[in-house]
C-alpha cells in the first residue's frame, strides 16, 4: 500500500473512527472514465536496466500505483487518483493499458487491491463505509508522516458485484496480499494498538497475529511457495523512538522514514532481518525463484527523495540496483514491484517519462534474471 515515500508522498492511510454501514450485496459501481491509452514503450537505461527489456508504459497521467497481477497473467489491479475521482479508487486492465475497468465504488478512498484464487473477485481497503469522501490528508505539523484511515477490507466481483465486508475494526485494516496457496491473506492493521501484521482465512475468519514488537509492520507479500512472508518494518528500539511511534499513532499517523526488510515463515515464526540499510526501503516483493527480494528504497540518494528498485538475497547480500531512471524536472521514483506468476514480466510504478512532476504510472517490462 501507499504511493509514495518522501518527497512523493507515498499514501498510507489515517484515521477516522466511525460508524460502520454493511455493504454486502452492494450495487455495482458506475462507469469508469474513459478508457486507458494504448501501451507505450519506452527503451531502458543503455548499459544500466540489465534486468529490463521491453518497457512498456500502460498508464498516462494521475497517480497510479500498487499494480497486481492475476493468476492467469492477464489482468492488472491498480489503485489510481484520476478525474472524476478526487481520491484512489481501484481499476482493472490487461497487461497491454487497455479495457479500463472501475472496480471500487467510487466512495471514500481506498488502496491495496489484490487478486483472490480464480481471478474472479478481488480484495482492497477503502473508507467507502465510513463516509462518501475521501479522509482528509493527515496533520503534517508533525513533520513527514503517513496517516492511518479507517480502511476496512472488502472482496467482490470484477464488476464491483457481490461486495463483501472481510473485517469490522474501529481502526485501519489494509495492505492484503494474498497466498499463493489460495487459502490465505495476510495484511496490517492496529487492531491491538500497534500496526502489526495478521493473517486470515479468505473469508475474514480465523484471525492470526504475526507480530509484535512496537512500531509499523506492513506492506507483507508471499514468496512463490507460500511458505514464506515478507515485508517492511521499523521497530524503534529506544523509549523516545517508542513515545513518539505511540504518539503518533494515537493520533492516526506513523513516521516512515526508517524502513527495513524482513522476512518470516507464514506462521509468524523464524523473524529474520534482511536490511540494515536504515533507509526508506519498501514494497518488497520475492524474486521468481524465491531466493531474493526486489524493492524500493532510496538508499542510492544522498537526499533521501529519488527511489529506486533494487534486489538483495535473502541472506542480505547480493545488494543491486536494478533502476537507474533520472530527471532532471523532479525527483524519481520507481517502485512497487511485482514479477507476473510465470516470472517472465514485471509490473512497477515510476514517474518516468512524466508530463507532470507529480504523476505517477504503471510499466510493464520482461524481466531479465
Amino acid at each position: 500500500m501507499h504511493r509514495r515515500v518522501l518527497a512523493l508522498a507515498l499514501a498510507l492511510p489515517a484515521a477516522l473512527l466511525a460508524a460502520r454501514a454493511t455493504v454486502e450485496g452492494a450495487d455495482a459501481p458506475a462507469a469508469p472514465p474513459a478508457a486507458a491509452s494504448p501501451a507505450v514503450a519506452h527503451p531502458p537505461m543503455p548499459g544500466e536496466e540489465r534486468h529490463l527489456a521491453n518497457i512498456r508504459q500502460l498508464t498516462f497521467g494521475g497517480e497510479n500505483a500498487e499494480a497486481y497481477w492475476s493468476y492467469a497473467d492477464d489482468l492488472v489491479v491498480f489503485q489510481t487518483t484520476r478525474p472524476p475521482y478526487t481520491a484512489d479508487q481501484i481499476f482493472t486492465m490487461k497487461p497491454d493499458g487497455s479495457d479500463l475497468r472501475l472496480v471500487s465504488t467510487g466512495k471514500g478512498r481506498t488502496t491495496c487491491a489484490y487478486f483472490l484464487p480464480g481471478g474472479k473477485r478481488i480484495v482492497y481497503a477503502s473508507t467507502h463505509h465510513v463516509a462518501d469522501e475521501p479522509p482528509k490528508p493527515p496533520d503534517r505539523s508533525a513533520g513527514y508522516v503517513w496517516g492511518i484511515f479507517a480502511y476496512d477490507l472488502f472482496a467482490c466481483d470484477l464488476d464491483g458485484g457481490n461486495l463483501v465486508r472481510l473485517t469490522d475494526d474501529p481502526g485501519y485494516d489494509a495492505e492484503a496480499t494474498v497466498s499463493p496457496k489460495g487459502d490465505r491473506m495476510v495484511f496490517t492493521s492496529s487492531r491491538d494498538g500497534d500496526l502489526d501484521l495478521y493473517t486470515m482465512a479468505l473469508d475474514g475468519t480465523d484471525v492470526k497475529r504475526l507480530t509484535d514488537a512496537v512500531g509499523y509492520d506492513g506492506g507483507a507479500v508471499w514468496s512463490p511457495d507460500g511458505k514464506q512472508i515478507a515485508w517492511r518494518a521499523h521497530h524503534p528500539q529506544d523509549d523516545a523512538g517508542k513515545a513518539d511511534f505511540k504518539g503518533l499513532l494515537a493520533r492516526g499517523m506513523v513516521r516512515p522514514t526508517k524502513l527495513d526488510l524482513w522476512v518470516m515463515n507464514a506462521d509468524g515464526t523464524d523473524k529474520r532481518r534482511i536490511t540494515t540499510l536504515e533507509k526508506a526501503s519498501f514494497g518488497p516483493f520475492f524474486t521468481p525463484d524465491g531466493k531474493g527480494l526486489l524493492f524500493s528504497s532510496n538508499l542510492a540518494d544522498p537526499k533521501g527523495r529519488s527511489f529506486d528498485l533494487h534486489l538483495v538475497k535473502l541472506d542480505g547480500t547480493g545488494l543491486e540496483r536494478v533502476t537507474f531512471f533520472s530527471n532532471d524536472k523532479h525527483d524519481d521514483f520507481d517502485g512497487f514491484p511485482m514479477f507476473s506468476f510465470d516470472g517472465k514480466r514485471l509490473l512497477w510504478c515510476s514517474n518516468r517519462h512524466n508530463a507532470r512532476p507529480n504523476e505517477t504510472n504503471v510499466f510493464v517490462a520482461d524481466w531479465i534474471p
